[in-house]
């Protein structure tokens, strides 16, 4: 706590995680300088910060503000590259982000989600194993609710805590009690310097770790592990191997106990199977009852946007994978239906190929695309021998799909595309595909 009494601390960044970076440093004492590129002119905003005895320096990041700078908590979405940063990290100035203050104000043990995809998932579902009528852990971090003002508001449960590798980039002490990473990809090279960065990113979740904390890793990649010196005890999940958590036979197995069958479980596809293994690994390691962990894996549906399953109509299921803004996440959506697929894709084109997604499209027996990469989708299809629709937007795919599809189908709509061309998030082009739905 002394780290940061009387220091001169600079917030960058005045988002959600920039106002509770500000709430945690002033509790620990500091000297706040909270400096942002937009102009703040709410005065309701201005008057809380004040109260704080902040010093607001809006509209540009003097240098100026680093001569007498003892750390820097940066918004993680803001890239190192910019000079401000760059003059910082040139005069050894310490940066971190808001989750390393979370971890110094937090009373109560994190566990720590990280990976390329599926984190969320994971998260979520572990904060609903872990709930019951005594225990109510605090669901955290990148899933939306900045962790230090998860700990400022609630500090007497767990902390649930999904982390980026954007912030995994700030973080000196920061320490989870229990590490789970998903999988690695190669992902966000428009904001890391390369692959390997962003790789090391996620990896320093484990770098501060002991010998009584558990790291649980995906099996596949077991030999990433190998780049770290690590001394935890690490417990794997495969759906193809007998490892910690694992399937055989179509049944589902913890620490060698049997849970549930995998037709059982409401969450569906072979991505999602690694997630609730990954899940299931943490949930016995808090010794939590496994009655309880099968009503949850019997009545969890997933997280909206997420391979979310929308509805029935004349038997066709509709599902909503908006957060699918990239080729490799609209894989994992693919190759979770074994029956005949009327695929929804397209948004922002940047650039990818979609090669990746050749091995995957067995089932597809027409394509509706839109936005940008409506044209490059087309012809990547065509070359495959798939019928394709072009139209407006996914709204307007769903009648196109209602009227192509036949009885036993899925409609997929996983864009593999980022949203920019046309909505302002994933989020409401995913509403946007479900208000289709909803007006059949």
């Amino acid at each position: 706590m002394n780290r940061y009494k009387d220091k001169n601390i600079i917030v960058l960044g005045y988002g959600r995680s920039g106002r509770s970076a500000v709430n945690a440093l002033n509790k620990l004492g500091a000297r706040v300088t909270l400096t942002t590129n937009e102009n703040l002119v709410d005065d309701v905003v201005l008057e809380e910060l004040r109260k704080q005895t902040v010093q607001i320096v809006d509209g540009h990041h003097p240098s100026h503000l680093l001569n007498d700078a003892d750390l820097i908590v940066k918004n993680p979405g803001i890239p190192y590259r910019i000079p401000f940063l760059q003059e910082a990290l040139e005069r050894k100035v310490p940066i971190i982000t808001e989750v390393e203050l979370a971890y110094e104000l937090r009373k109560k043990d994190i566990i720590g989600i990280t990976g390329t995809n599926g984190k969320t998932t994971v998260t979520t579902l572990i904060g609903e194993m872990l709930t019951d009528d005594i225990h109510h852990p605090i669901l955290c971090g990148n899933i939306g609710y900045p962790a230090a003002e998860a700990v400022l508001n609630n500090d007497d449960e767990d902390l649930v805590m999904e982390l980026s590798s954007f912030q995994l980039m700030g973080i000196i002490d920061f320490k989870p009690s229990i590490a789970v990473i998903t999988n690695i990809y190669d992902a966000h090279l428009d904001y890391h310097t390369d692959a390997t960065e962003y790789r090391n990113a996620k990896l320093n979740l484990l770098k501060n770790m002991k010998e009584r904390d558990v790291v649980i890793f995906n099996y596949a990649q077991r030999d990433i592990l190998n780049a770290v010196n690590c001394p935890s005890e690490i417990k794997y999940f495969s759906i193809e191997e007998r490892t910690d958590a694992y399937v055989e036979a179509g049944k589902v197995y913890v620490n060698g106990k049997y849970v549930i069958d995998v037709d059982d479980i409401v969450l569906k596809g072979p991505h999602n199977l690694e997630n609730i293994l990954a899940s299931l690994l943490v949930a016995d390691e808090k010794g939590v009852p496994m009655e309880h962990i099968t009503n949850v894996l019997t009545t969890f549906k997933g997280i909206e946007h997420r391979l979310e399953f929308v509805g029935d109509k004349n038997g066709v299921k509709y599902y909503n994978d908006s957060k699918a803004t990239n080729a490799l996440a609209t894989t994992f959506a693919l190759r979770s239906f074994e029956r005949d697929t009327i695929w929804i894709a397209g948004g922002l084109d940047r650039g990818q190929d979609f090669i990746e997604l050749t091995p995957y499209l067995e089932h597809v027996k027409y394509a509706i695309v839109f936005g940008e990469t409506k044209h490059k989708l087309a012809q990547f299809l065509s070359a495959h021998k798939i019928q394709t629709v072009e139209t407006e937007n996914p709204n307007t795919a769903v009648k196109i799909a209602d009227e192509l599809s036949n009885e036993g189908d899925v409609v997929l709509f996983s864009p593999a595309c980022a949203s920019w061309d046309q909505y302002t998030d994933f989020e409401t082009r995913g509403n946007h595909f479900k208000e289709g739905f909803d007006a059949l």
